[in-house]
């Protein structure tokens, strides 16, 4: 039996565990200077038989699963054993749907990045379809631009979370508009209000992204502030920090080239990063670095409560002497050290200082970090 679903190339981390359902092809706006996820690819809709053929397609082979799992004697468990094996079939996608069982079959990522553009009728059918077919899912979440739900009325909103939306995922980047319109993201700051206090009000859970660094050296200090009341401004649910990494190809990198704008320094983007937290106000969200670019993955808590644990970590790091600072940035994107306290680690740490001295005798230490960043866009 080849049973196979389409999926689009991402999700958030936040969704590693998730069932990834298609319900639109690629990005319909396709135009943000640091994105090269969907460059050269033409967005279209699917229709409602091709994604309802699909959920029918995941109810087949979860169903396979555990008559798999009787016949090799796992008593219709979904187990390590039955992982194994489904992964040596070579069957990769019904390993995928074995993975989203194993942790419960219980949350939904619809893809691909802004899904919501779709008729509201459309994706409450869809909604109703999954949650009908597949009744162990719980959560369901999607990415959406700002300027697309800023079209959308509270009650449009109330009718998806009703349907079963249980949150979405916003890429804001920044709350600066001299920066929303330098990358081209298509959304102004008062659109990024208007869409988080939208949702907000439905009741459907809101993540919103915060590029650090995005504001080069020109804006940084504009883009931590401006970032901080437009977030301030909407309270969302979640506030998940990026670091920019110019990826090849796209038009920032050419915008670099140019000398149009200008990358900041690591130890300038964590000053950024402070600052921005520093004027956070008034709001309960749960701030999250979530991604292996970021320098600082310990930055994380629930506002306000744990803001001064917050900033204590990055107060910890700019406190390092110049040449700890070193270590812990080349130790970090070279992947042997996850957190500060991984420096405690000697023969790692010895490690990397005596690729630092070979480094700067070769002049390519800035350049070593800025490839070993780039490395896990």
């Amino acid at each position: 039996m080849n049973l196979s679903i389409e999926q689009g190339p991402i999700r958030p981390p936040s969704e590693a565990a998730s069932l990834l359902l298609r319900l639109t092809r690629n990005c319909p706006w396709n135009k943000c200077a640091f994105c090269r996820s969907y460059k050269g690819k033409t967005f279209s809709r699917r229709s409602i038989k091709e994604i309802k053929n699909d959920i029918d397609t995941v109810v087949e082979m979860c169903r396979l699963l555990y008559k798999t799992s009787w016949e090799s004697g796992f008593d219709g468990q979904i187990n390590r054993q039955l992982l194994t094996q489904v992964y040596q079939s070579g069957d990769y996608q019904l390993f995928n749907i074995a993975i989203w069982l194993i942790n419960g079959g219980k949350t939904v990522f619809l893809q691909d990045a802004n899904s919501l553009v779709e008729k509201n009728a459309v994706i409450v059918e869809i909604l109703e379809y999954l949650k009908e077919q597949l009744p162990s899912v719980e959560r369901i979440t999607t990415y959406a631009r700002s300027s697309t739900l800023a079209r959308k009325s509270v009650e449009d909103l109330n009718a998806l979370s009703l349907a079963g939306l249980s949150r979405i995922h916003v890429g804001m980047e920044s709350g600066s508009d001299e920066v929303l319109k330098f990358i081209e993201k298509g959304a102004t700051a008062r659109q990024h209000i208007e869409a988080g206090r939208r949702v907000k009000e439905s009741g459907i859970s809101l993540s919103e992204y915060i590029i650090l660094g995005l504001g080069g050296k020109r804006w940084a200090r504009e883009h931590a502030l401006e970032s901080a009341r437009v977030l301030s401004i909407i309270n969302p649910d979640f506030i998940r920090f990026r670091t920019l990494t110019i990826a090849k190809g796209t038009a920032l990198e050419q915008k670099t080239l140019s000398g149009e704008f200008e990358a900041e320094a690591e130890e300038e983007i964590i000053r950024g990063e402070k600052l921005l937290i520093e004027h956070l106000d008034g709001i309960q969200s749960n701030l999250v670095s979530d991604h292996s670019m970021n320098l600082l993955e310990e930055v994380k808590g629930k506002l306000p409560n744990d803001k001064l644990a917050i900033l204590s970590v990055i107060d910890r790091f700019l406190s390092l002497p110049e040449n700890e600072k070193q270590n812990f940035i080349l130790g970090k994107r070279w992947g042997l050290y996850r957190v500060m306290n991984d420096m405690l680690d000697a023969s790692q740490h010895a490690r990397v200082s005596a690729a630092i001295a070979m480094l700067k005798k070769e002049h390519k230490l800035e350049e070593t970090i800025s490839f070993l960043k780039n490395q896990v866009i």
